[in-house]
Parts: structure tokens; sequence; C-alpha cells
């Protein structure tokens, strides 16, 4: 699909779900898609509660830029490494694979 991309989630409670979602999604956009639902916690869904935190382990470079903000939260919820994000913070911009961590 033209203007699409995919985001491959693992996760303990599922093995692994391809996702197709337009391109600047946010990845929590994926509850809104067949067997999205509670792949990903969800809290508050602006980047304070760490509910959603992910580790991207491929397509680095398809996700938007991490904020000052968000990688001082990360470092607080006992995490560091450009991989981890939160998912709710993340927008798509290609090919991306994460596990669901929070």
């Amino acid at each position: 699909m033209e203007g699409f991309h995919t985001l491959t989630v693992t996760s303990t409670a599922a093995n692994e779900i391809k996702f197709e979602l337009p391109k600047n999604a946010p990845f929590t956009d994926i509850e809104y898609e067949p067997g999205g639902k509670n792949i990903i916690p969800l809290g508050c869904r602006v980047g304070a509660c760490g509910a959603c935190l992910i580790k991207i382990t491929s397509g680095f470079e398809a996700v938007s830029r991490r904020e000052e903000d968000e990688e001082a939260f990360i470092e607080i919820l006992g995490h560091s490494g450009e991989e981890y994000r939160l998912a709710c913070q993340c927008l798509l911009k290609g090919e991306v694979a994460i596990e669901i961590i929070g």
C-alpha cells in the first residue's frame, strides 16, 4: 500500500504481529487496527506514565526523533539507550520493528 509502512510488534502476550499504518501515524494507532487492541499498554498517552515503553529492534531511522524530556523519563524508568522509546511519542516514518517492554 502506497504511503503505508509496516510496524512489527513482538511481546510476551503475542509472538509477532505486523500492522500497516500510514506514514507519520503514532505507534499507538495500532489499537484501532484488527488484532491491535491492548497490544501496546496505554496510560496517559502524553509520555508521562511509562506504560507504553518499547524497545526498537530495527528501523531506528524510521522513527520520529526522541525529545530530551522523553529520554530523561526513560532513564528514570531504568533504561538507557536510543532503542528505548515511549510508543505514544513515536511516529512511523518507515519500516520498524519493536518489542513491548512496558
